[in-house]
């Protein structure tokens, strides 16, 4: 049964990179039928990219401490390192927010 396991992994991690590939590849060619240059797209700054990433890590990081607080008060579990997740994705999260809001501020300069 473990060969078979190894197999199926090995075939797995193949297919999702080729899919990437694939999928990417594919997207660029209808980008040149469109008559779109793919590089410059890829090159534009996107600040709502790490907006979005910011505002996930920051809820992540509430639902862990709020986990952290449940377990803490409500069941006594003390030995439950919940609380450093919480604070590194609410500290991850706030220096997303921070850099979308510097780019922002460049981009908004440049126009």
């Amino acid at each position: 049964m473990e060969p078979l396991l190894v197999l199926l992994g090995f075939l797995g991690f193949f297919s999702l990179v080729f899919g990437i590939w694939y999928m990417r590849s594919r997207e660029n060619m209808a980008m040149i039928d469109r008559g779109i240059n793919p590089r410059e797209v890829v090159n534009r700054p996107a600040p709502y990219k790490n907006l979005k990433a910011g505002l996930l890590l920051l809820g992540a990081g509430i639902g862990l401490a709020i986990a952290y607080f449940i377990t803490q008060y409500m069941l006594h579990d003390y030995e439950n390192p919940a609380l450093w997740f919480a604070f590194t994705g609410i500290g991850g999260g706030l220096g997303l927010i921070y850099s979308y809001k510097v780019e922002k501020k460049e981009l908004l300069d440049e126009k």
